[in-house]
């Protein structure tokens, strides 16, 4: 499997040595039949686990059509978007069809432009949006190393999130210049950056004033993976665009989505302004809305749980006797735990994995856990113990 994979499957960095057979609730199942604690879950996908009953019977009764196209109509299509104009805060109501995070961010962005008529952008330094052209031109200027034809005029704003960066971002915004301010609401992809909520309002405020929209990236945080079921409902803001995928479809479909304000919709009333061949393929939209209904459905008891579990979770981790200062940073089920130093991170997944604890490593300096929402007390302090036996 291993040569085969070599040889074949292109990849950033070579592949582990883990090969995934099954998956079940908390755990993944390699070739060998040994079990590992899944505290990454899909990076934020698996939010309720995997092999969920409930869900799977719902997409084995699917006997859809194998595919539709764009033009027509699907009542799939209606009914979940529908679905996501019910749940989302504020009044966004107008659902863009996509296949994934990436996909979703570049329709945000070509949003924002048609609709502002501006070009330029506004988003937080080091942050990840997707892996496009676009995406990636409003995330970490470090992707300028490999590709220096990323878009121009995209302004980075550097954490901390606090009164200062709103300050920078007001000001950049004085010159009625910006299409967009794009962000993860907790930024997850910087090791669960949390912003302060002064940052959250006054943003806010001044992309109001001065006609610039508010775009929130919920790929990572939305569903419930920091306490609330969209992650701006923490700072009670009303955005114009929410980006989604990833626990939109627990895994069961590939399936991303943009939803905006009718105001927004309109302005890409023109030919061929947005197209996904595979944009909610119909077996991936039964997926989400099964996936969106458990979760629903079960809303009071994984919230509960979620914050029962990100205590303990925080509790455990202020007790582990690292061998470098740590901070510690949780949001529900989201949380992160950054170094001074680098590689001590990578030691620490490595040590872990060998015990059958999965953890990821962002920069070297920083491991992120993201343990699913329904995950019981006994599993998560098995997989912590590892952790603390890995430090």
């Amino acid at each position: 499997m291993k040569k085969a994979d070599e040889k074949f499957v292109a990849r950033d960095e070579p592949s582990g040595n883990l090969e995934i057979v099954n998956a079940e609730g908390d755990y993944l199942i390699d070739v060998k039949g040994k079990k590992y604690i899944d505290f990454v879950m899909g990076w934020c996908v698996g939010n309720i686990g995997w092999g969920n009953k409930e869900v799977q019977e719902k997409i084995k009764q699917f006997d859809g059509p194998a595919y539709v196209n764009p033009h027509y109509l699907y009542r799939g299509w209606s009914e979940l978007a529908e679905l996501l104009a019910k749940i989302t805060p504020g009044k966004l109501e107008k659902s863009f069809r996509a296949t994934g995070g990436t996909e979703a961010v570049e329709i945000a962005l070509q949003a924002a432009m048609s609709h502002t008529k501006r070009h330029k952008f506004i988003s937080i330094e080091g942050s990840y949006h997707g892996h496009s052209i676009g995406a990636m031109s409003v995330g970490s200027s470090d992707f300028k190393q490999w590709y220096p034809n990323l878009l121009n005029h995209c302004s980075k704003i550097k954490p901390p999130l606090d009164a200062a960066a709103a300050a920078k971002v007001e000001k950049l915004l004085e010159s009625n210049e910006i299409a967009a301010l794009i962000m993860e609401p907790i930024v997850c992809n910087l090791g669960v950056v949390i912003p302060e909520q002064e940052f959250m309002k006054r943003v806010e405020k001044a992309c109001r004033k001065h006609g610039t929209l508010l775009i929130i990236d919920e790929v990572a945080t939305g569903f419930g993976r920091t306490g609330k079921l969209f992650a701006a409902e923490h700072f009670k803001i009303n955005p114009d665009i929410i980006c989604m995928a990833k626990g939109i479809s627990g895994g069961y479909g590939g399936l991303g989505a943009t939803i905006t304000t009718p105001e927004v919709a309109k302005s890409m009333e023109f030919g061929f302004s947005f197209y996904s061949t595979y944009g909610w393929h119909p077996l991936a939209t039964e997926a989400a809305i099964a996936n969106i209904k458990y979760i629903l459905k079960h809303q009071r008891e994984l919230e509960q749980n979620t914050n029962v579990m990100s205590a303990y979770f925080s509790k455990r981790l202020y007790k582990m006797k690292f061998q470098q200062p740590a901070e510690i940073r949780i949001k529900g089920l989201a949380i992160g735990v950054e170094f001074k130093q680098s590689d001590y991170a990578v030691k620490i997944v490595e040590r872990a994995r060998e015990k059958g604890l999965l953890l990821s490593a962002l920069n070297d300096k920083i491991i992120t856990l993201f343990p699913s929402l329904n995950i019981n007390k006994s599993v998560a302090k098995e997989g912590l113990d590892i952790l603390e036996q890995s430090v």
